[in-house]
């Protein structure tokens, strides 16, 4: 079982630096580059700010790595998904958090650089996501895991958290 989690731990750490290397700082280096944005003149509030959201984002989707990791005996990866529905940790919250927390990343990058065009490809990574989300991953989730996934469905939203408390406690038939 521990052999298991560090492989599949190992498996997700490499696939969620390609990721994140590609589309979080790859190609966001490359839109900031052919923008001419060098860097902020100087370390004000809007730095502070976008620090801080950035923050936010990149340890939401750590949490979320982990917990595909953990709760699911998976990665984020499409080619290797976790076995079993993952609907606790920040999942218990909202069905997509790992595309909001890299989506948070981009926007706080975008606000230490004071950058338009890194906030235009933010909203472009998120309209990508959205219909990668809603043209792939919910159909085969629903094809893979039936009843649960719907169950899920009707508790938790896509995007936007629900007020009521998470749905931490939650366990799929069979889970």
């Amino acid at each position: 079982m521990v052999t298991t989690t560090i492989a599949v731990l190992a498996r997700a750490i490499t696939y969620a630096t390609l990721f994140c290397g590609l589309l979080l700082v790859f190609v966001p280096g490359r839109v900031l580059s052919t923008a001419g944005v060098t860097g902020p003149a100087s370390f004000g509030a809007l730095q502070v700010a976008g620090v801080i959201v950035a923050a936010a984002g990149a340890t939401l989707a750590v949490w979320c790595i982990l917990t595909f990791v953990v709760v699911g005996r998976g990665t984020p990866a499409p080619f290797d998904p976790p076995r079993r529905l993952v609907a606790r940790g920040p999942y218990g919250w909202v069905r997509n958090p790992m595309y909001l927390g890299a989506g948070l990343a981009l926007v706080g990058a975008a606000l230490y650089y004071g950058s338009g065009a890194l906030l235009v490809y933010s909203g472009g990574f998120l309209l990508f996501m959205h219909l990668f989300v809603v043209l792939y991953e919910e159909p085969t989730l629903r094809s893979t895991f039936g009843a649960d996934y719907e169950a899920y469905c009707r508790r938790v939203h896509r995007w936007w958290p629900h007020a009521h408390a998470p749905a931490a406690c939650w366990q799929p038939r069979g889970g």
